[in-house]
This record gives C-alpha cells, structure tokens and sequence, in this order.
C-alpha cells in the first residue's frame, strides 16, 4: 500500500501511498504502523499530530528539537509546499547537507524526516494545510531553530522571481547560522 523512496540523504523518506481514484473521489491509507516500522527499519511510535496553515509565500523552519527530538511524518491536505530536511548529526558523513521535496495535496507524498534532522517547508500556493505526526511531544525548552537562508547550508528555496523575500516569524528571522546553531 506504500511506496517509500529514500531521497539523497537515505535516512530521510518519501513515502507515497497507493491511491484509488474512481468517478467517486479517492481513497488512501495515509499511514500504517506495520508498513512505516519496516520502511523506517524499527518501531516508530507517534505520540502527537500538528496542522498548520499558512498563507502563500510563508516559510516555516529550520525547526528542530536539541532533546526529545520528534521524528515527523508529513503530509500537506491542501496546497503545496517545498518541504527541507537538514542534517544536523555531528557524527553523520551527511552533516550540513539538505533535501528538499515537494509535497502537495494532488501528488499526496508525504516525507518521513528522522531525529538528527532540522525541518521546514515554503508555502507554494495561495495557502497551504500540512499535518504532521510527530514521535515525541513539543518540547519548547529544546526547541532550536536554524536561519533558513543560511550560506553554509545552502538551502536552495524555489522562490522564483519573487520580488520579496519569503514570509517570516519574528523567531525564524532571528535564527542562528550554522556556526551558531546547536548540533545533535
């Protein structure tokens, strides 16, 4: 009922599920315990779900949690967004390097992003709803955030000829660069 494809970065998924369409509408399983644990390698226990809507031009991220990291399973319900999962494991051969995937509503892939991992999305379209399971809870104290236009990393946003720069909190414009940022 899966189909799961690591991307450059082989710890980091896209998963996409077989969807049967008919003059109906559509159906899909969107998640299965069974399937995801072989996929991933090992047991994955989701303990929390987030949505988020954000308007068109939003940027989200580079989140990430220093302890109690959350393993993600995201989806977008409506619209379409760029999708980025950063490295961010001292002891990876991989640390620094970045995958970005585009997630939408029509195409219905969804990205598994692993612990060790920074994690955000640009909104593509006038809005977009994103859902995703977490494996472990919020944990503010241990919240960390990476600038996402950082040069070291090199994120390669698809802005376009946009005449602005994305759309930012308060919080991620502050971000720290690369030298600054906490590492797992």
């Amino acid at each position: 009922m899966l189909r799961v494809e690591p991307t450059a970065l082989p710890e980091v998924l896209v998963v996409e599920p077989r969807v049967f369409t008919d003059e109906r509408g559509f159906f899909l399983e969107s998640w299965n315990q069974a399937r995801l644990d072989e996929a991933v390698g090992r047991p994955v226990r989701f303990v929390q779900d987030n949505h988020s809507r954000s308007a068109g031009g939003v940027l989200r991220g580079i989140h990430y949690q220093i302890r109690n990291p959350q393993e993600k399973l995201v989806r977008v319900l409506a619209g379409r967004v760029y999708d980025v999962a950063v490295d961010l494991r001292r002891s990876s051969p991989t640390l620094g390097r970045w995958v970005g995937v585009e997630l939408s509503a029509d195409n219905m892939r969804q990205l598994w992003v692993p612990a060790g991992f920074g994690h955000g999305f640009l909104v593509l379209s006038r809005f977009a709803d994103v859902l995703y399971k977490t494996t472990d809870y919020y944990s503010p104290q241990h919240e960390r955030a990476l600038a996402w236009n950082d040069e070291h990393v090199g994120i390669r946003w698809p802005l376009g000829d946009a005449p602005r720069l994305p759309i930012v909190s308060e919080k991620d414009a502050a971000a720290p660069s690369w030298g600054g940022c906490d590492l797992f």
